[in-house]
């Protein structure tokens, strides 16, 4: 009553009102509630005067609210058509303001990845990169949106332009080791990472060359361990977010099927794109369960697909697991045992196949242990893993 006597002075505060509201104890299970709320609180916003300084940080507010929940009710294209809304707006506001950081881009990036959109995502983080970059390392978070960047050009089959990006990530979380920003196990999986792209592309000398440096990484950490204390640091959450880039074989979303985004936080995924994942892990451990006992019968014909099933279950189990919590869970940490035991008896049995197979389990296990602060048996596996190679452990 207040808004439509005087909009000028209650139009603003109406807006605030019903956000709060929306996000009461009482709400917190009824998300179409919040929404007819969110909605409301949206339609004043849009009815405040344009002139009012204050109304484009209501609009963002509400628009942000209502996109979030319409994608917990599945409502995804009216999601999207909100999160385009948001990025207008921080478009126009940067504009004016003369700034290259657009507000809403990573949103929009991470919309549009989820729904199989990759080239799109991989345009959005590029020009958000280029942003940002002027700025340095801003105590760590250039690097997470290089993880992102990454993950987006590799989904896009950029690989060219991804190696490139990955070359700088490295180089940024080596910068944020040394000022203290960032733990020394991240430098280690950054490399290991790199390592593992340039593999995957054909830069045999390349990776052979990053591994000897992540060698030294390590054992700076299994002699002397970290060089600060890192209670509360994200060592897992970084670990999951490069594992998440080109790694697990997940699949590739649909508009039909959204999956997470390769990089991006967890906070960052739609209910739905949440579900999928979560569904998947169960449907890889199925198929798992029914090849072990194939793969003991006829090793021949099983064992290798079991290897492969295995390592994708492992890697897609322990992206979820880093990226929800600070450590990983135990069945994680064994899943990554049996991926070397399984890898084991495929080299013993098919030793010209096997090998690197077996060399790359010990380094995806290491990793693990990195994670898990075992620095001394991750050198362990990591000197194993560069001897079944070839190169200088």
């Amino acid at each position: 009553m207040l808004a439509q006597v005087s909009p000028a002075a209650y139009l603003p505060k109406l807006v605030g009102a019903l956000l709060g509201l929306s996000f009461e104890f009482r709400f917190r299970d009824r998300p179409e509630v919040q929404l007819a709320l969110c909605e409301e609180a949206l339609a004043a916003a849009r009815a405040v005067d344009p002139a009012e300084p204050a109304r484009v940080e209501l609009m963002r507010c509400a628009l942000s609210d209502c996109q979030w929940l319409l994608y917990r009710l599945g409502r995804r294209a009216e999601g999207l058509a909100l999160r385009a809304e948001l990025l207008e707006i921080g478009r126009a506001e940067a504009e004016r303001a003369g700034n290259a950081r657009v507000r809403g881009l990573t949103e929009w990036a991470d919309a549009v990845a989820e729904e199989g959109r990759y080239d799109e995502a991989a345009d959005a983080l590029t020009e958000w990169v280029a942003a940002i970059l002027p700025d340095g390392p801003q105590y760590g978070q250039l690097a997470w949106s290089l993880v992102r960047w990454v993950g987006a050009l590799d989904a896009a089959g950029r690989f060219g332009e991804m190696l490139a990006a990955y070359d700088r990530l490295v180089g940024v979380r080596a910068a944020d080791v040394a000022v203290g920003h960032a733990p020394v196990a991240d430098r280690f999986q950054s490399l290991i990472g790199n390592a593992r792209m340039l593999d995957a592309h054909e830069r045999g000398e390349r990776a052979a060359a990053v591994r000897q440096k992540a060698l030294g990484v390590l054992t700076e950490l299994a002699a002397e361990g970290e060089r600060r204390n890192r209670s509360g640091s994200r060592e897992a959450e970084f670990w999951a977010a490069l594992w998440s880039c080109s790694a697990a074989d997940g699949g590739r979303a649909t508009p039909a099927v959204p999956l997470p985004p390769a990089g991006a936080e967890a906070r960052t995924w739609t209910a739905d794109a949440r579900r999928n994942d979560a569904e998947g892990i169960d449907a890889l451990r199925g198929e798992v369960d029914a090849l072990v006992p194939r793969a003991a019968e006829d090793p021949d014909r099983y064992l290798a697909e079991l290897v492969r099933i295995q390592r994708t279950l492992t890697v897609r189990a322990g992206v979820w697991a880093g990226r929800e919590g600070s450590e990983l869970p135990e069945e994680v940490r064994s899943l990554f045992d049996e991926g070397v035991d399984l890898a084991r008896r495929l080299h013993r049995h098919r030793p010209a196949d096997g090998t690197r197979i077996l060399a790359g389990r010990l380094v995806e296990r290491a990793s693990c242990r990195v994670v898990s602060r075992e620095y001394g048996p991750a050198l362990d596996d990591f000197r194993e893993a560069l001897s079944l190679l070839g190169e200088r452990g």
